[in-house]
C-alpha cells in the first residue's frame, strides 16, 4: 500500500524539523499512539492502537531512522506486529520539508507499507481509507502544536498564511502533472 501526503505548516522549517524528528513530540500526533521510548540514537518503540473494520488491536513498532539531511529529509524504517505476531507491519516513510516562507514549510511524506496476518485482508480499500483518516487526524493534531507559536498580528493572518502556503503546494503538483503531461 502507498500512502503520500503533503501539506502546509505555518512554522519555520527548523521548528518543523525539530517536532517531526524527536519522538516524544511527534508521537501523541498519532491517533492510537499510547506509548514512545526512545531506545538509542535514532531509534524508537511506540505502542499504537488501531481499529480496522471490525477488528480493535494494538501494535509494537521499532523505528529506526535509515538516512537524515536536516532540516530538510529523512528517512524512516517501521517494523511493527501485533501481539502473538497475528498481523505485521513493514514500512519505509520517506519525510521531505522545505521552506516555502520564513514561516511556512511544506512537508511531504510518502509511505511503502506491508501489512501481513489477519489484517493483511483488509489491505485494499478498507486499509486505503483508514490510512487517510489517520493522516488528516495527525497533520491536524500537528498543526495545533506548532502553528500556536507562530507570532503573527491575527488569527486571520495566520490562516491567510496557511491558505497561501496550501495554494503554492496545489501550483507545485499542477506544474509537475502538466510536465509530466507535455
Amino acid at each position: 500500500m502507498q500512502i503520500a501526503r503533503t501539506f502546509a505548516v505555518a512554522a519555520p522549517i527548523e521548528r518543523v524539523w525539530q517536532f517531526v524528528t524527536t519522538p516524544a513530540e511527534v508521537g501523541p500526533c498519532m491517533p492510537g499512539c499510547q506509548h514512545v521510548e526512545i531506545t538509542g540514537p535514532g531509534k524508537y518503540n511506540a505502542v499504537i492502537s488501531v481499529k480496522v473494520g471490525p477488528i480493535k488491536t494494538t501494535f509494537n513498532f521499532n523505528i529506526e531512522t535509515i538516512e537524515e539531511r536536516p532540516p530538510e529529509h529523512a528517512v524512516f524504517s517501521i517494523r511493527g506486529n501485533e501481539g502473538g505476531n497475528a498481523s505485521r507491519v513493514n514500512a519505509e516513510n520517506t519525510l521531505t520539508l522545505k521552506a516555502v516562507s520564513k514561516n511556512n514549510t511544506e512537508v511531504t511524506y510518502s509511505s511503502k507499507v506491508n501489512i501481513v496476518g489477519r489484517l493483511g485482508k483488509f489491505a485494499g480499500g478498507v486499509m486505503q481509507k483508514m490510512a487517510e483518516s489517520m493522516s488528516d487526524q495527525f497533520i491536524g493534531a500537528l498543526r495545533a502544536r506548532l502553528e500556536p507559536e507562530v507570532q503573527s498580528d491575527s488569527e486571520p493572518h495566520r490562516e491567510a498564511a496557511g491558505i497561501v502556503a496550501n495554494l503554492i503546494a496545489l501550483f507545485r503538483k499542477l506544474g509537475s502533472a502538466l510536465r509530466r503531461l507535455l
